[in-house]
């Protein structure tokens, strides 16, 4: 089973720069999971990594569509799994960075997407997730240790994720998790290292990161975006330029339109780790405040690595 190593959280929280890090130190090649930065001539808007800043590590999934073009999940899932297969096949290490969070589950829980299974695995995931919301996570565990208690014995209280999946399989299939081999349609040893900060000093970073996009040309690039495709397509669609069509009508402030960049931005960012939190089973890690935490994250990914290994 190939291995996958996965940077997943916020934006502004330091995975591009730890994957490089991680990149030469495991000798991987990144596969980039951002939905935008797909799209060519769109580089500041998207926090597109430059070829000089890539030190010379290889980078995947970047600048592979023109802005008329549509890239699906589906695409994503296709693509990725080819460069997985192939960047294994060259003896090195794929590392998913990105904050697309659904783009990631599909692929490693290889999604039947467009169908009625994924569909139904949503809504009961949904619905078990809202329970624990509403009652607590030691409620969601309670009603899992009545149905499963051996199941219930091997996931703490607070693997929420876990939890969520056992009652999950029993709702779909009337059978226990525990009775079953979870790894079923895992079809890949995946290891998840999330980056997450205090929730001040991440939208103070979030502010500072826009400012620094607006000062390197924000507005010029998502004008002439508008220019060719305006609202019509994804691309037109990111954060970070369509604030700005409203300022090119005259109808919006320049300094508005920058407040909501900011606001949108920070708004994604909870979204994303309420998705993450929510949805797959990460090891979260605070880099920011604890740089120390980066050797944490290194030497649990060496144990990862050998895991398996004869």
């Amino acid at each position: 089973m190939n291995k996958v190593l996965a940077i997943v959280g916020p934006t502004a929280v330091g995975k591009t720069s730890l994957s490089l890090t991680l990149a030469k130190k495991f000798d991987g090649e990144i596969i980039s999971g951002d939905s935008m930065q797909v799209y060519q001539e769109l580089n500041i808007g998207t926090a597109k990594i430059s070829k000089q800043d890539q030190q010379g590590v290889a980078h995947h999934l970047i600048d592979i569509c023109k802005i008329d073009q549509r890239f699906s999940v589906s695409d994503f899932k296709k693509q990725a799994a080819e460069q997985i297969k192939q960047i294994t096949s060259r003896g090195h290490l794929p590392i998913i960075v990105g904050g697309t969070g659904f783009y990631l589950q599909a692929l490693l829980e290889d999604l039947s997407l467009g169908n009625d299974t994924y569909d139904s695995s949503e809504k009961t995931r949904n619905k078990w997730h809202e329970y624990a919301k509403s009652h607590s996570q030691k409620e969601l565990w309670r009603k899992l240790n009545a149905i499963d208690p051996k199941a219930a014995e091997k996931i703490p209280v607070t693997n929420e994720v876990r939890v969520v999946r056992a009652l999950e399989v029993f709702d779909k299939t009337g059978h226990l998790f525990s009775e079953q081999n979870d790894d079923s349609k895992t079809i890949y040893d995946a290891l998840l290292i999330g980056l997450n900060t205090d929730r001040k000093l991440l939208y103070k970073r979030i502010n500072q990161r826009v400012d620094l996009m607006v000062a390197d040309g924000l507005e010029d690039e998502a004008k002439w975006l508008y220019g060719q495709v305006g609202q019509d397509l994804p691309a037109g669609k990111g954060i970070g330029y369509r604030e700005w069509y409203p300022y090119f009508e005259n109808h919006l402030s320049k300094e508005l339109v920058i407040e909501k960049v900011k606001q949108n931005s920070r708004h994604y960012a909870k979204r994303q780790l309420t998705w993450f939190r929510n949805k797959m089973d990460v090891n979260w890690f605070d880099i920011i405040r604890q740089p120390d935490e980066e050797q944490q994250i290194i030497l649990k990914i060496q144990k990862w690595v050998r895991r398996n290994e004869r």
